[in-house]
């Protein structure tokens, strides 16, 4: 059987705990940033976790991460 491939954008955006679970950082910081007030750009800084709805597409998008 060959090899999976993996998704290279989802390489990039992804990492795994040691759970298992995926973090993900948040998006919008960019953009219009002016209009944003400090605090909201502040907690966009953080990163998050993966809705638990979206975590099995996630992981089969890069099956050889750990």
């Amino acid at each position: 059987m060959p090899k999976q491939k993996s998704h290279s954008s989802t390489k990039k955006r992804f990492w795994l705990t040691a759970t298992g679970k995926v973090k993900r950082a948040h998006g919008g910081k960019n953009h219009k940033a002016e209009t944003k007030n400090r605090k909201r750009k502040r907690n966009l800084r953080k990163v998050t976790l993966v809705s638990t709805t979206q975590e099995s597409t996630v992981k089969s998008m890069i099956p050889y991460k750990h």
